[in-house]
């Protein structure tokens, strides 16, 4: 059985979809990935994935380009040359698969499958609705399920990636703790001021540090690290950064990409999580982790791209001191 699992968001999103993946591919000859130009690289970093394609939809991120610069014909053309047997589509609680799942019928898609709370009429074939407050990456899986795919023997359903290369090299011998100061949008992130006060305490505390960014926030991780961490901003692409969290002893992040990376490679977080959107559903799954963060500030569950509320009180009342306490539960309670 050739299949093709649809997750069309960002790198966390997709990496989410892990273990609804694994379920597929114990059940299928080839699984290709379509998702979206955010979420490619954590698609190529998941087992059980053939095959990667590419696509941005109009309906999704943060930016999505128009219809007509989707070219969704060029895509259905190259659906209907993969010739799939059977779909799964999967989206968060708060979006539809309906327009994806109608592009696949278009396509020829014989058989398809997702979470909808809305009648789909004749685009799916199973229609599963997910149980309240299921965590993301366990409702996908749920989704799977409906499907027939239920996960391989011994799968734990955790979040997995494939085999890290070695980062010594990066991050010099020793043990250290990871700060990830940055996240997809600004209200998920912690401040600079804060993020820099975290670094210095745990530096005092007896703690190496490492600070992690993309290319584009190595002004950001500089003016992190100041003097006491090392600083990688720039320096790894998604599986060289996998590595990094794998041998840290905890990453402290907010609720973006690389927490659920860490999560991924086993690495305990403290998670800086904003409410916009529910930790329930979103928190990094299947590690240990400290949530800080008032769950209960105003902006909760307004999925707010920019804080809604003056001092982004829900974060940045959480001090460094809180995080190197954080921290140290964290490790105290790692076997």
């Amino acid at each position: 059985m050739k299949a093709l699992v649809v997750r069309l968001d960002s790198f966390g999103d997709v990496l989410l979809a892990g273990p609804a993946v694994r379920a597929v591919a114990a059940h299928s000859s080839e699984v290709t990935m379509l998702c979206g130009p955010r979420g490619e690289p954590a698609a190529r970093l998941l087992p059980g994935v053939t095959d990667v394609m590419v696509w941005e939809a109009p309906w999704e991120g943060f930016d999505p380009p128009t219809v007509a610069a989707a070219d969704t014909e060029g895509l259905i053309r190259r659906l209907r040359k993969e010739a799939f047997d059977t779909a799964l589509v999967l989206t968060s609680f708060h979006q539809s698969p309906l327009p994806t799942a109608l592009l696949l019928r278009l396509a020829g898609v014989p058989r398809i499958g997702a979470d909808s709370v809305d009648h789909p009429g004749r685009l799916l074939d199973v229609r599963h609705q997910r149980l309240p407050g299921r965590h993301e990456a366990e409702a996908a899986l749920d989704t799977a399920a409906a499907m027939g795919w239920l996960p391989p023997p011994g799968d734990d359903g955790r979040l997995r990636v494939v085999p890290t290369p070695d980062t010594i090299a990066l991050t010099g011998n020793g043990p250290y703790v990871v700060v990830h100061p940055g996240a997809s949008a600004p209200a998920r992130a912690w401040s600079p001021d804060r993020c820099a006060e975290a670094v210095e305490l745990l530096g005092e505390a007896g703690h190496r540090v490492v600070v992690t960014g993309g290319p584009d926030e190595v002004g950001l991780t500089r003016k992190v690290s100041g003097d006491t961490a090392v600083d990688l901003g720039g320096r790894t692409d998604p599986r060289t950064l996998a590595g990094v969290l794998r041998i840290a002893d905890a990453v402290v992040c907010g609720n973006t990409g690389p927490a659920h990376l860490a999560a991924a490679v086993g690495t305990p977080v403290v998670s800086l999580f904003a409410p916009v959107v529910p930790a329930e559903r979103w928190a990094p799954y299947g590690v240990p982790c400290v949530l800080l963060g008032d769950q209960r500030a105003p902006c909760a569950d307004s999925r707010a791209r920019r804080c809604p509320v003056p001092g982004h009180p829900c974060l940045d009342e959480v001090t460094g001191q809180d995080v190197v306490a954080a921290v140290h539960k964290l490790l105290e309670e790692s076997p």
